[in-house]
């Protein structure tokens, strides 16, 4: 009678502990369902046209960077209500047909949402007739005042254009008691767009430009132009360039012993400058976002801590600071994601437009953002300062 009872009691258990089992195979199925959902959700695609590779490969790498390590969070984080973001790069080599093709490629084959790029002025306006066919929304991290001026519904940009910070400049530029100006720039998109907007501002700013220059992407010496800057009686030199051709014209510059001071633009914000023109680099100024002295945003402020929070996870994923065009991928991408957030499931590109054009107060890397239906760059002078190189680092300029 005891061993039927021990066998009854054995049975009972070994039917609870599978029933027990059971619940729990239950509950962890219904759980791998849910994450399946989640996770077969189509992803958000993002095209980027960026310039890994040709002179504005130093302008390339760090967007690059930056894109794929706030995507990465941003998915960690849930992505856009369960869609994750994906983005879908295209190498334009810093060259405006290759900028084209692959964005055509990224909008009829990939079918992205969005197109954060090009790295350049000169392809970002070259994609523009690809954007207008497919209507989709463009947000551009480069600095061509062109890019919004010639206004299109379409596109947005991220840096502060040449309208804001050629002004800034040659405002400073007069404070030191300069009046004639030697302009040299790069012929590109970029350099051209700067080079006008000097020639357009600087009598108003009280000065002259008496030797007007101009150089070649890819070119190795500079020297002739220099020369005639010299023999011109210039008491500084403006540069427009976002190439590492930048670092050619300090050094040259140095080579002619010409001690007059060098100024640039938010297109030299970047150590590729410093570590090509070595000691020729010191004295050069500029003016860019603040970034690069992130304690210029004031610490303890909302962009302090924006700016801090990115600066130590891309120094520590990278081993080296952000620079400033890190940053404009970072507004890029971030606005367009916070955009995506608004909208209800299934929006079209034409609703993504719509959301990123009502972007007000969003607080970035480079400054405080607010789009309107007559403004796609959303920037001010506030966002600004003035640098110097110094030691092979940047100081706030006196």
């Amino acid at each position: 009678m005891l061993q039927r009872t021990r066998t009854s009691l054995a049975l009972l258990l070994v039917a609870a502990l599978l029933v027990a089992l059971l619940a729990a195979c239950s509950d962890k199925g219904e759980g791998n369902e849910q994450s399946a959902t989640e996770e077969n959700k189509e992803p958000y695609k993002i095209g980027a046209v960026l310039s890994e590779t040709g002179t504005y490969a130093g302008l390339g790498e760090p967007e690059r960077n930056t894109l794929e390590m706030e995507v990465a969070l941003i998915n960690d984080e849930g992505g856009v209500d369960g869609h994750p973001i994906e983005i879908v790069y295209a190498d334009d080599a810093t060259d405006p047909d290759t900028a084209v093709a692959e964005t055509t490629r990224l909008i009829d084959k990939e079918g992205v949402l969005a197109i954060i790029g090009a790295t350049g002025t000169g392809s970002t306006m070259a994609m523009r007739q690809e954007i207008l066919r497919a209507q989709i929304p463009q947000v551009s991290p480069a600095g061509g005042t062109v890019i919004t001026a010639d206004f299109n519904e379409w596109v947005f940009q991220t840096p502060w254009s040449n309208a804001l910070v050629i002004p800034y400049l040659l405002e400073y530029v007069k404070a030191q008691g300069i009046t004639k100006v030697g302009l040299i720039s790069e012929s590109g998109g970029f350099g051209k767009d700067g080079a006008g907007v000097i020639k357009e501002q600087v009598a108003q700013a009280g000065m002259s430009v008496v030797s007007d220059q101009s150089f070649n992407v890819g070119d190795s010496d500079m020297t002739a132009q220099l020369t005639k800057i010299k023999s011109e009686g210039a008491q500084a030199v403006l540069m427009v360039t976002a190439g590492k051709e930048a670092s050619i014209v300090a050094k040259n510059m140095a080579d002619l012993a010409m001690e007059i001071p060098l100024f640039g633009t938010h297109g030299n914000a970047r150590r590729e400058f410093i570590e090509g023109a070595g000691a020729s680099a010191d004295g050069f100024r500029f003016p860019a976002g603040k970034i690069l002295l992130p304690e210029a945003y004031g610490e303890g402020s909302e962009p302090y801590d924006v700016a801090t929070d990115f600066i130590n996870r891309y120094t520590g994923e990278y081993g080296k600071a952000p620079d400033t065009f890190a940053g404009h991928a970072y507004d890029a991408l971030h606005i367009t994601v916070n955009a995506m957030k608004t909208l209800d499931e299934g929006f079209t590109p034409t609703d993504l437009r719509d959301a990123i054009e009502k972007t007000n107060g969003f607080v970035g890397i480079g400054g405080t953002f607010t789009y309107s239906p007559t403004d796609h760059n959303g920037m001010s002078q506030d966002d600004l300062i003035m640098y110097e190189v110094k030691d092979g680092g940047w100081v706030l300029a006196e």
